[in-house]
């Protein structure tokens, strides 16, 4: 029956004698192969509120995409009602409209959204809070791998006027160049002039990616001298044209304005490339979330996030500048600090562009990790690689001694081995290098996360 097809959420979208006429006049609007229904003109299949970094080019481009693969005619994306806001509107064959619409606020907004009962779909560029997940605790956990869809992966990259002869900057002189306490390039090696800075507003995933990962793990807060942006594109347009101009910002919208590399610790300098994005080795380095609250689940949502997580979906998110989670082998460019043991392993091997982390606190690996074992698994099938092709890595961090610390990166390797066993994959090797190559700093949990890691290579 046609009404089954509705969770109580999509409902409200509905008055009482709309809903009754969608029960008892519509039953032939069922999408093909599919349990999806339309509502009437005008009302909106779905909702999405959110994250600027996603709503502003890669949301509206996944709809529209998803829209086009279930046959829906003549799809365009339109202004919505305000600024940062969109509607992606086509035609079934029988000439009903779909209308879904995209708002773009800031990845905080989409929380609030899905508890004010205003969205479905929440669009965040950064995980969401435990605050938040507090508020929204009646629409069931958030954080379980069903709701928390990682779709993509984006660097915020530290972007300078391209005149600026500065090309790296590590994370403490980034917090205190955007807390205000140097205030010149020229305490910088630079040649001197007055440092302006740019940053997202406080609503932004971007924001708190930045503030999260360089300011609050330095003790700093932003300067209130820092002009504010709603738009991304308008942000990196105003540093490109301010010699003396400072910002961050979504890989995808550096356009005309310089990326600098970043030195977390005693990592190496880090461009926001492609390569170490795809792997979050990346000091600066973020996951882009659709979360879709598991006891309030609306079709169309459920439809989009699998379509996201396709590979229909994850060419989308290449195409529109952001990091696929499309599992590729990479070369490795060899370099004078990396062991013997594992320099051998460079020469004679490709690394995927994966690497699988362990939830914080756990040996079990993150929500991210394990839709990976499936990315990992699918490549390795059908590059003819399941037998004895394949050697993995793992790295630790220095909290502990270094025996322990070998020890344990081992048995991070073996833990996800225990997976991929499972598929009937056999391995050539399995290594742990300690505390070796770190990728972050071992000074706070969150670079430790980081350099507790399994690298793939392939034979």
């Amino acid at each position: 029956m046609l009404c089954a097809l509705f969770t109580n959420q999509t409902r409200n979208h509905f008055s009482g004698l709309v809903f009754g006429l969608l029960c008892t006049a519509l039953p032939g609007l069922a999408l093909a192969g599919t349990s999806l229904t339309l509502p009437d003109d005008g009302v909106p299949a779905l909702r999405i509120h959110g994250s600027n970094t996603i709503g502003e080019t890669l949301g509206p481009a996944l709809v529209e995409g998803f829209l086009q693969s279930m046959g829906i005619r003549d799809v365009r994306i339109e202004p919505g009602a305000h600024e940062n806001e969109q509607r992606v509107i086509g035609q079934t064959a029988d000439g009903h409209r779909v209308l879904i619409e995209v708002a773009a606020h800031g990845s905080g907004t989409g929380f609030s959204a899905l508890k004010a009962g205003t969205a479905d779909l929440a669009a965040s560029s950064r995980r969401i809070k435990d605050s938040e997940l507090t508020d929204l605790a009646a629409f069931g956990d958030l954080k379980s791998p069903s709701a928390e869809q990682i779709i993509a992966i984006d660097g915020v990259a530290v972007i300078l006027h391209p005149g600026n002869p500065l090309h790296q900057l590590n994370i403490e002189q980034l917090a205190r160049i955007f807390s205000g306490e140097i205030r010149n390039w020229a305490q910088l090696g630079g040649t001197g002039g007055a440092i302006h800075l740019y940053a997202r507003d406080d609503q932004s995933g971007t924001f708190d990616t930045f503030n999260e990962l360089v300011l609050v793990r330095n003790g700093k807060t932003l300067a209130n001298s820092a002009k504010r942006f709603e738009s991304s594109e308008q942000l990196s347009d105003a540093v490109s044209q301010d010699w003396g101009g400072i910002g961050f910002i979504g890989l995808p919208y550096v356009r005309k304005a310089q990326a600098v590399a970043v030195v977390d610790g005693s990592s190496k300098p880090m461009l926001p490339t492609v390569s170490l994005i795809a792997t979050e080795d990346y000091p600066l380095s973020r996951r882009l979330y659709f979360y879709l609250p598991p006891l309030s689940r609306q079709p169309w949502a459920e439809a989009l996030v699998r379509f996201a997580q396709s590979a229909k979906g994850q060419a989308i998110v290449a195409d529109s500048g952001f990091i696929s989670q499309t599992v590729q082998a990479v070369k490795v460019q060899t370099s004078a600090e990396m062991p013997a043991d594992y320099l051998a392993i460079v020469k004679q091997a490709q690394r995927l562009s994966v690497n699988f982390r362990f939830a914080q606190g756990s040996a079990v690996l993150d929500n991210k990790a394990q839709r990976d074992l499936r990315r990992v698994l699918a490549y390795l099938k059908s590059h003819d690689k399941l037998n004895r092709d394949v050697t993995l890595v793992g790295f630790g961090d220095a909290k502990s001694d270094p025996a322990r610390a070998a020890l344990l990166s081992k048995l991070r390797a073996m833990a996800v081995r225990r997976e991929l066993v499972k598929s009937g994959v056999s391995f050539r090797d399995i290594r742990g290098f300690g505390d070796e190559m770190p990728v972050a700093t071992n000074d706070v949990d969150e670079g430790r996360i980081k350099n507790r890691r399994v690298e793939v290579w392939v034979y």
